[in-house]
């Protein structure tokens, strides 16, 4: 005897709140890890986002990380902004909303 195993149907897209438009950078210096994008990415990723820009540059023992993310509420950026604060290696994040013509490669550049 067969018979057919029908797979589940597929779940609603994902009902997250969405800002479009707005665009946030998350500015961090952090220590020189190999684990410490990783975990940076991984408050974006589980999200199901992809930054819309991320730069980073290594002086001496220190990460300066810049990472720019789009369409995301208020709330939500608080609370990736907090998130990326208690990562042990991460020793300052700021948070910002960029105007249309920033960017948030100019941003690591200015620190």
């Amino acid at each position: 005897m067969s018979h057919t195993v029908k797979p589940p149907p597929a779940s609603a897209p994902d009902a997250r709140d969405t800002a479009p438009g707005r665009r946030v950078a998350f500015t961090l210096v952090a220590d020189a890890d190999p684990g410490t994008l990783p975990r940076i990415l991984e408050f974006v990723a589980k999200r199901g986002l992809v930054p819309l820009a991320l730069h980073s540059r290594l002086t001496d023992d220190t990460l300066a990380i810049a990472m720019e993310v789009g369409d995301l509420p208020q709330a939500e950026t608080d609370h990736i902004g907090r998130c990326l604060g208690q990562i042990p290696m991460v020793a300052r994040v700021t948070v910002a909303e960029l105007a249309a013509t920033a960017s948030a490669a100019e941003l690591v550049a200015a620190e």
